[in-house]
């Protein structure tokens, strides 16, 4: 996927900022831009219609593609390989793995939402 957000980055090389570190920032940004349209679809379509509807769940998984594309900007810009990205990412997980989370105490108002979604 890295390869392809270069091919990217490569065809409007001209338009696009460079892909260089002082330039990540800009792409994070853009990345939380991207988070916002996700919540967007979350929030105005709810859970049934992403799990049901062909139509909303494709639009949700096109707006995640756009925050991967600026994430994986981001590692090009900090010159992150594929392979570096994947053997830390690796590291990571197996760390997860062994530690133990608490439960999350979430608020009544969400409780709420979510019975009321679910009707």
């Amino acid at each position: 996927m890295l390869n392809y957000s270069l091919q990217l980055w490569r065809k409007h090389q001209k338009e696009w900022s460079p892909l260089e570190a002082k330039y990540a920032k800009y792409r994070l940004l853009w990345l939380i831009g991207e988070l916002g349209e996700v919540i967007d679809i979350i929030k105005k379509d709810g859970e049934k219609a992403i799990m049901r509807n062909q139509s909303v769940r494709t639009k949700l998984i096109k707006e995640i593609t756009d925050c991967y594309m600026y994430l994986a900007d981001t590692l090009h810009c900090y010159k992150v390989t594929s392979k570096e990205f994947s053997q830390i990412y690796h590291q990571k997980m197996q760390y997860n793995l062994k530690r133990e989370y608490k439960k999350r105490k979430y608020l009544k108002q969400d409780e709420e939402l979510a019975e009321e979604r679910a009707r």
